[in-house]
């Protein structure tokens, strides 16, 4: 698609936008085929139905959208926008990523919430199972941390899982993330990440193709999964099955000219399938957070660097970050550091019963000197893993 004149949207102009998005039955390819030919949100609706199938568009959808039926359904979005303190960012807005822009099907309208900035960030998509393993776990949070420090802006889709895990690596790290959401900005699905949503509202940028109030319907994640990885410099894959949506985004990824990387995993686990497969298919073996960098095109390599030395020396008062002393100081402590695994959860009678002449107490104190050193963490039903 030809680059739109950019101009700040007036509130006129941000209706005319929500009445183009709001049209019935207009899809992102037409609407941008019509703003092709029209250049701007207004002419189109100001055009007659004639002109507008003239354009190749259905006759339904043409009545629909010369009819100015949309604007109503514009002035709520709106009120609603107001309400959330959401934004929208058009196509024609010289914030609008460059990347997504180019894919084949972009959308017109970014509904946002959170720090619009983020938008000129270089993106990694993270994706992954709804369904993690402890270890997919660990290696999402570690990677997503490390990436986030290398300072790669990590987008996903705030699932349960991989995605949740990727968002708090990101703020872990201080870093930036982006949410990509399979419905209005204004909801949170699933529900249970309602703080991580507001964590990130306040520190990252959550993002939506949908409208305000536009529920998560099962259909909306792979038209969302375009997004992540449109967005992105390239996808990396964290578990899942050889059929799932995280395989989807890598294939969209591959279409949209992105790289994809991908975990290793265990070869006796359904959950390793999907990035087990794409690594055998070419894409890039991933083990630390270097492994993406090192894949990274010269000028953005460059402008990584960069600002990890702005953000280091920028103003003489930041420095890097000391590593974490996850060394317990005592010998039971190491003696049950020991007994955990990354990969498989421990049941805390089974380290009691592992560890011997040691009273429960005290492996109780240990456990807990391990989880503030972050070492350990404790997983529902207290199940323990050690951290990568």
């Amino acid at each position: 698609m030809a680059q739109l004149v950019a101009s700040s949207l007036t509130r006129e102009q941000e209706l005319d936008w929500l009445a183009l998005r709001m049209a019935p039955g207009l899809g992102a390819r037409t609407a941008a085929k019509l703003l092709e030919r029209f250049r701007t949100p207004q002419a189109i609706l100001r055009a007659s139905r004639a002109e507008i199938e003239a354009s190749g568009v259905a006759g339904s959808v043409a009545q629909s959208i010369s009819s100015g039926c949309a604007f109503e359904d514009a002035v709520v979005q709106q009120e609603k926008m107001l309400q959330a303190g959401a934004s929208v960012v058009a196509i024609s807005d010289p914030r609008y990523p460059q990347r997504l822009r180019e894919i084949f099907d972009p959308p017109i309208l970014l509904f946002a919430r959170g720090r619009l900035e983020l938008l000129e960030s270089l993106m990694l998509g993270v994706v992954g199972t709804r369904r993690p393993t402890p270890y997919g776990l660990a290696v999402t949070e570690r990677l997503a941390e490390d990436l986030a420090r290398a300072g790669l802006a990590i987008v996903s889709g705030m699932a349960r899982g991989i995605d949740t895990a990727a968002h708090r690596g990101a703020l872990a790290a201080s870093g930036e993330t982006i949410a990509v959401l399979g419905c209005g900005v204004d909801l949170v699905y699933p529900s249970e990440n309602r703080r991580l949503a507001a964590e990130i509202v306040e520190k990252g940028l959550l993002l939506s193709e949908f409208p305000m109030g536009a529920p998560a319907y099962p259909q909306n994640f792979p038209i969302r999964n375009r997004v992540i990885s449109g967005l992105s410099l390239g996808v990396l894959v964290i578990e899942g099955a050889q059929y799932s949506g995280s395989a989807i985004t890598a294939r969209l990824a591959l279409d949209q000219g992105r790289e994809v990387f991908a975990v290793p995993g265990s070869i006796i686990s359904k959950m390793s399938w999907g990035p087990n497969l794409l690594i055998k298919q070419g894409a890039k073996l991933v083990q630390d957070w270097n492994d993406v960098i090192v894949e990274l095109p010269p000028e953005e390599r460059r402008t990584l660097s960069e600002r990890s030395q702005m953000r280091l020396f920028g103003d003489g008062e930041e420095s890097a970050e000391a590593p974490k002393n996850e060394n317990p100081s005592s010998p039971i402590g190491r003696q049950v550091l020991a007994l955990l695994s990354v990969e498989t959860a421990t049941h805390i009678d089974d380290l009691l019963e592992r560890s011997e002449d040691v009273s429960s107490s005290e492996v109780i104190a240990a456990l807990f000197e391990l989880e503030m050193l972050g070492a350990v963490r404790q997983l529902p039903g207290r199940n323990f893993v050690r951290v990568w």
